[in-house]
C-alpha cells in the first residue's frame, strides 16, 4: 500500500499530485467572490473533470448565514443545486435556496408520518412540500436530493460521482473494499433512491460517527463534506484520489479486463474507418430521433474495447444508475475484428448488433415497466463500441 499513498502530505491528508482528478482550486479567484459564487465556483471546478461527475449529474451545496428578506433576522439557508443544470456549467441562477430551520421542520414532520419509508406517498410528498421552505422568492426548484445535503451537520457538502469511487461503490464487495481504501474515515450506506429516506440514513451515519468525513452510496456515488468550502473540495479530490490509486496499484498486478484480444488499429486506418461507417452509423441510429456524434479513441478506451472480457464485461450494464440516464442500461458491442479493417463486415455486424439491441430494450422494458411508467424511450443504443477502433457516443448535441 505505500505506493498507493505515494505524495500524501500525512500532516494535511492532501496530495501534492493528482493522478485521478484534477486540482483547479485558486485563492486569489476564490478571495474575489461572494459565498454563493464560491459554491457555483467550487461545482463548476468539479464539473470540469469528467472522472468527477457525469453530465447532469452531482450536486453541491452550502449553508450560508444570511438576513431574512422580511425580518432582518439572520438564519441559515441551504443553496443547493437545483433541478437541471450542470455542475460544469451552472450559475447562480441554478441555485435552489432555502431556510434551514423549515427544511428540518419538514424532517419533523416526515417522521411523524405513521407510514413513512422509501417510496412511500408520505416520502413523495415532501417533494412538493420543499416549496414552503424556499427562502427568498428564489424561483428554482428543489432537487430530490435536497435532503442529502440539508440532514448533514457541515456547511459545505459535495455529492459527485467519480469513476474510481463507483468502482469501489458498484463491486459486490464494495463495503470491504471502502473499508480497505478508506478505514473509518468513510461510512457505506447500500443502494436507495435518492430521497429524504437516503438523507436520513446519511444523516444518521453522520450522528453515530461525527468524525466521518463522508459516505460511499452503494451503486451510486460519493457524498463528504467539510466546514470550509475550499476543505469540502479538497476532501472530495482526496477521496476519489485515494480510490483511484488503490484501484491503480491493484492493476498492475494482473492483466487488466483480461488482457488484449485484438490489436487496436493505427490512427489512419481508424480515421479512414470512421471516416467511412460515421455517417451511416449515424443515420442507422438515428431512426426515431437525429443524433449527432463523438468518438473516443484514447489508449485507456480502446484498452477496454479490446480486450478478452470486453465483450462480457458489456452485457452487465452500466455500474451507476445515475449513468444509465444518457447511456441507457448498457453499451452496444459489436462483434467485429478489425484485423482486415472490413467496412462492410463492420455496417453488417452493426446492423446485426442494432436489431439485437433493440429487441432486448423493449424486452427489458417491457419486463419491468409498471402500468403507469411514461412510453417506452428511443430503443436505439447511445454508445457503441468497436474493437479496434473505440466508442462511438450518441446524444441530441454536445454536451449530451
Amino acid at each position: 500500500m505505500a505506493d498507493d499513498m505515494e505524495g500524501l502530505q500525512m500532516t494535511t491528508t492532501r496530495f501534492d499530485t493528482y493522478r485521478h482528478a484534477r486540482y483547479a482550486w485558486d485563492d486569489e479567484v476564490a478571495g474575489r467572490l461572494d459565498p454563493v459564487e464560491r459554491l457555483v465556483y467550487r461545482s463548476n471546478l468539479l464539473g470540469a473533470d469528467r472522472r468527477i461527475t457525469n453530465t447532469g449529474g452531482g450536486n453541491t451545496s452550502s449553508k450560508l448565514r444570511m438576513p431574512d428578506p422580511v425580518t432582518d433576522d439572520v438564519v441559515d439557508v441551504l443553496w443547493v443545486k437545483g433541478s437541471g443544470g450542470d455542475l460544469r456549467t451552472v450559475s447562480r441562477e441554478h441555485f435552489a435556496s432555502f431556510d434551514l430551520a423549515r427544511l428540518h421542520a419538514l424532517r419533523e414532520r416526515y417522521e411523524r408520518s405513521p407510514e413513512r419509508g422509501p417510496k412511500t406517498p408520505a416520502e413523495d410528498a415532501m417533494v412538493d412540500l420543499y416549496v414552503h421552505a424556499v427562502f427568498g422568492a428564489n424561483p428554482r426548484p428543489g432537487s430530490i436530493d435536497t435532503p442529502l445535503h440539508a440532514f448533514v451537520p457541515f456547511r459545505h457538502v459535495d455529492h459527485t460521482h467519480p469513476d474510481a469511487v463507483i468502482a469501489i461503490a458498484a463491486a459486490a464487495d464494495g463495503r470491504r473494499l471502502a473499508q480497505e481504501v478508506y478505514g473509518d474515515e468513510v461510512g457505506w450506506v447500500d443502494w436507495q433512491r435518492p430521497g429524504v429516506e437516503l438523507g436520513l440514513q446519511i444523516a444518521a451515519a453522520c450522528a453515530a460517527r461525527p468524525d466521518l468525513r463522508g459516505v460511499i452510496m452503494g451503486q451510486h456515488g460519493l457524498i463528504c463534506w467539510d466546514d470550509d468550502d475550499k476543505g469540502c473540495y479538497e476532501t472530495t479530490l482526496e477521496l476519489i484520489e485515494r480510490a483511484g490509486r488503490f484501484i491503480e496499484a491493484r492493476a498492475a498486478e494482473a492483466a487488466a479486463f483480461g488482457g488484449p484480444r485484438v490489436r487496436a488499429l493505427g490512427d489512419d486506418e481508424r480515421r479512414r474507418l470512421l471516416v467511412e461507417v460515421l455517417p451511416r452509423l449515424r443515420g442507422l441510429v438515428s431512426s426515431e430521433r437525429r443524433f449527432i456524434a463523438t468518438v473516443q479513441d484514447d489508449e485507456r478506451v480502446r484498452a477496454f474495447i479490446d480486450s478478452v472480457d470486453a465483450p462480457r464485461l458489456s452485457e452487465l450494464g452500466t455500474s451507476c444508475p445515475d449513468h444509465f440516464l444518457r447511456t441507457k442500461i448498457k453499451p452496444l458491442y459489436v462483434p467485429w475484428h478489425p484485423d482486415h479493417a472490413d467496412v462492410e463486415g463492420l455496417l453488417t455486424a452493426v446492423e446485426d448488433g442494432l436489431r439485437r439491441y433493440r429487441d432486448d430494450y423493449r424486452t427489458y422494458y417491457g419486463a419491468h415497466a409498471p402500468a403507469e411508467a411514461p412510453a417506452m424511450r428511443d430503443p436505439n443504443p447511445t454508445v457503441i463500441l468497436i474493437p479496434g477502433v473505440g466508442m462511438v457516443t450518441f446524444g441530441r448535441n454536445k454536451s449530451e
